[in-house]
């Protein structure tokens, strides 16, 4: 029996069964997940789940019951059964199995997600070394932060920073390690990154910028062997029990490549979540979405899964959902809250609203004098009002957005 198959069960994947049935899609559905696992929230794994104060329970996102109710078939591994897809027939649109069944379909939803980017070093694979992207992972890290002492994080970016504070409040002394010459370089301008700098500082995390890793240091541990420090290409070396490797992610695109998708950084996607297979749409962190210029961007948040997934799921049905909104993230670390709006790339100018000193303030950034970003820590307003004029193409002077005595909601009147 046809119907819409979907590949992943993350996000992406459970909004796009969700999107069908809201449609009114009467076929069946069925989602495969590469984790034993329902549908789950990866967001609080890096941030209340490693504190405790989310339990497991409450990261699901849909139990297998309530999937059911919907007439939605959860597959995922079971003993030493994949469950994930390994192949697909896109002439004869069937997918085969890690369990060796083959499946058919009428539509096909790639969201396969991404995987965490190697350590290319010796040694990546021993005791006490950790990288956080599923549920499972998240285990491990909490398991060894119970009893860890010294925990050093490879990688200044959202994940290694939001797992650097989780540390740092049970305790821990931590120490994080970035090649690069600012944190989060890759997302946040330089005004940002330097508070970020501060605010680690301030809770007694020792940042080291420029820091190239070299060499992991192990001792016996059982049978096996257990890191005890990480070294750097200076010669310097810092003791470890535990180590979180946060240095990035690789979509996960080999299925759709060797079905002969279009794939470059990613599974290329229209704005309604199409690839180059009008029968295949994709969602979520494997894609790469083609813009109306013809470039690619390829965005790794919730706000992305969610959307793509309900325009791929519109266009599975022959409907136009085009996925257009400004970007959105988020990042909460010790007592603050980053919001981000837009994408700051390219900004030729930028103002801020607020003490830039203090934890609470905006960095508005605008390039030819009109608004392309806005950073806010913990401030909800700014964030809130800065998406709705982005969904209503609508610009601030900069010397409104200054102005924190100008109220910005008036623009959407």
């Amino acid at each position: 029996m046809s119907g819409m198959l979907i590949v992943g069960a993350g996000l992406a994947g459970l909004t796009l069964a969700e999107t069908l049935r809201a449609e009114g899609y009467e076929g069946s559905i069925t989602l495969i997940g590469d984790e034993a696992h329902a549908p789950y929230q990866r967001p609080p794994l890096s941030k209340g789940y490693l504190l405790g104060d989310i339990k497991e329970a409450q990261l699901m996102m849909r139990p297998a019951e309530i999937l059911a109710k919907k007439h939605i078939d959860l597959k995922v591994p079971t003993g030493t059964q994949s469950a994930g897809a390994t192949a697909i027939d896109r002439a004869a649109r069937q997918v085969t199995l890690g369990d060796g069944s083959v499946m058919a379909y009428d539509g096909l939803a790639l969201c396969t997600g991404a995987r965490l980017r190697p350590l290319p070093l010796a040694g990546a694979g021993w005791q006490g070394m950790h990288g956080l992207r599923s549920l499972d992972d998240a285990k491990a890290i909490a398991a060894g932060l119970e009893t860890a002492q010294n925990v050093v994080i490879i990688g200044g970016g959202f994940i290694g920073l939001e797992v650097a504070a989780v540390a740092r409040k049970k305790g821990k002394q931590v120490t994080v390690l970035e090649a690069a010459d600012r944190l989060m370089a890759r997302v946040v301008p330089p005004l940002i990154s330097r508070f970020y700098l501060d605010l680690h500082g301030s809770h007694g995390v020792e940042v080291v910028l420029g820091a190239a890793v070299s060499e992991l240091v192990s001792e016996l541990a059982g049978n096996g062997s257990r890191v005890s420090a990480v070294r750097t290409k200076d010669g310097r070396e810092f003791a470890a029990d535990l180590v979180l490797v946060g240095i990035g992610i690789i979509p996960n695109v080999e299925i759709a490549q060797a079905a002969g998708l279009e794939v470059n950084g990613g599974i290329v996607v229209d704005a309604c979540g199409r690839t180059s297979d009008p029968a295949i749409v994709a969602a979520g962190d494997c894609t790469a979405r083609r813009l109306e210029d013809g470039s690619l961007r390829r965005l790794e948040s919730v706000q992305n899964a969610l959307e793509q997934g309900k325009s791929a799921a519109t266009a599975l049905l022959g409907r136009e959902r085009p996925f257009t909104a400004a970007p959105w993230f988020w990042s909460d670390q010790y007592d603050v809250k980053l919001q981000m709006v837009g994408l700051s790339a390219g900004f030729d100018q930028m103002v801020t609203r607020g003490d830039a000193t203090s934890s609470k303030f905006s960095a508005f950034y605008f390039k030819a004098g009109k608004l392309i970003a806005i950073d806010s820590l913990n401030q909800p307003g700014d964030h809130m009002t800065g998406r709705k004029l982005f969904d209503r193409g609508l610009s601030p002077t900069p010397e409104q957005a200054a102005d924190a005595a100008f109220d910005l909601g008036s623009l959407l009147a």
